[in-house]
C-alpha cells in the first residue's frame, strides 16, 4: 500500500484545543493536519492547556497520526521583511515556537513577508536578521518557509529568493521549507512538468529542506501572481496534476496540506463549509469527482 500522508487545515478554539483539532482532522479520514495556535489575523492567543494537549497528543498515537507531521502556520500578519514591525515579530514568533513546543509539534509554516517598497534585498536582509533571533533560542522547532505568489510585494516567489534567507541562517537545522502548489504555479513555475520543478528545487533549495507541502488548486492562470486557492480538481492545475505531485515517489515522506476553500451552500459567505472530507476521498480514491461541490452542499444542509 503507498504510504500518503496527507491533512488539511483545522481549527484550535480555546475550549478544546488540540483535542479539537485532532477530532476535526479524523472527521476527514485525514492523518496529519495544520492549525493556527489563535487567530489568523491578530496575534491575541489564550494559554495552551496541558491537559488537553496531553488527551489530543494521546488520541493521535492512538489513531495513527504521527505528531512529527502536524504542522502549525504562523499568522499572516507577522512581516520580518519590514523592520518597522521586526521587533514585535520576533517576540511574537518566538512565543508561537514556545506554544509549539508546549503542543509537542516540530514544524511552524510562516510567510517570508513583504518588502513594502525597500526592495527585493533589503527585505531579505531584515528577514535573516530577525530569524537569527528568533532562533537563538535552544528549541527544536524548525520554521519552514512558505513559497509564495509574488502577490505584492511578497518574498519568496522564487527559490533563489527563498534559497537567499536560507543562506544567511545560523542554525541551519532550524529552518525548512513549505511548497506551495498554487503560489508556485502563480508565481510562475510550470508544474505540469513538476520534475522538472522539483529537480530545480532540489538543485536550488535542496529536497531535503522540503517539510512540508500545501496541495491547493488555483483559480488563476501561471505566473498570475495572485495567490487565489481553488478546491482540487477545479482550478487551473487540475485533479490529475495535482494528484501527480500528492503520490510523487520523492514526496512520499513530506506531509501534504490542504488549504483549499470552503464550499457555500446558499451562495453567500453566512453558510460555508470545509470541502476536506471529501477531497481526501477523491485523493485516497485517486479519481475525480465532478459532482463534489454538489454532495458537499447536500451534506451539510
Amino acid at each position: 500500500m503507498e504510504k500518503l500522508i496527507i491533512g488539511q487545515h483545522v481549527s484550535f478554539k480555546n475550549n478544546t484545543q488540540l483535542v479539537g483539532s485532532v477530532k476535526e482532522a479524523l472527521s476527514y479520514q485525514a492523518n496529519t493536519f495544520m492549525f493556527y495556535t489563535g487567530a489568523p489575523q491578530n496575534t491575541a492567543r489564550k494559554e495552551i492547556n496541558l491537559e488537553l494537549t496531553k488527551e489530543g497528543q494521546e488520541m493521535m498515537q492512538e489513531n495513527g497520526i504521527d505528531i512529527h507531521h502536524a504542522i502549525v502556520h504562523a499568522p499572516y500578519i507577522v512581516n520580518l521583511a519590514n523592520s518597522a514591525n521586526s521587533d514585535f515579530g520576533i517576540r511574537f514568533l518566538k512565543e508561537e515556537i514556545k506554544r509549539c513546543e508546549q503542543l509537542g509539534i516540530s514544524k511552524i509554516v510562516l510567510h517570508p513577508g513583504s518588502h513594502v517598497g525597500i526592495g527585493i534585498e533589503e527585505g531579505i536582509k531584515n528577514i535573516i536578521e530577525a530569524l537569527n533571533h528568533v532562533l537563538e533560542d535552544s528549541s527544536d522547532v524548525q520554521v519552514l518557509l512558505e513559497t509564495m505568489a509574488g502577490k505584492g510585494t511578497e518574498i519568496g516567489s522564487c527559490f533563489e529568493e527563498i534559497k537567499s534567507i536560507m543562506s544567511g541562517i545560523q542554525k541551519k537545522t532550524r529552518i525548512g521549507v513549505c511548497l506551495d502548489t498554487c503560489h508556485i504555479h502563480d508565481a510562475g513555475y510550470d508544474i505540469t512538468n513538476f520534475d522538472e520543478v522539483l529537480e530545480k528545487f532540489d538543485q536550488i533549495i535542496g529536497l531535503k529542506n522540503l517539510k512540508c507541502v500545501h496541495i491547493n488548486d488555483s483559480k488563476n492562470v501561471i505566473a498570475s501572481h495572485k495567490d487565489r486557492h481553488e478546491n482540487i480538481g477545479y482550478g487551473t492545475i487540475g485533479f490529475d496534476q495535482l494528484l501527480k505531485i500528492i503520490y510523487h515517489e520523492k514526496l512520499k515522506d513530506v506531509p501534504k496540506i490542504l488549504e483549499t476553500p470552503y464550499v457555500s451552500i446558499d451562495g453567500g459567505k453566512d453558510r460555508t463549509y470545509p470541502p476536506y472530507k471529501f477531497e481526501i476521498e477523491m485523493i485516497r480514491n485517486k479519481k475525480f469527482n465532478p459532482n463534489m461541490i454538489e454532495e458537499i452542499r447536500e451534506y451539510y444542509k
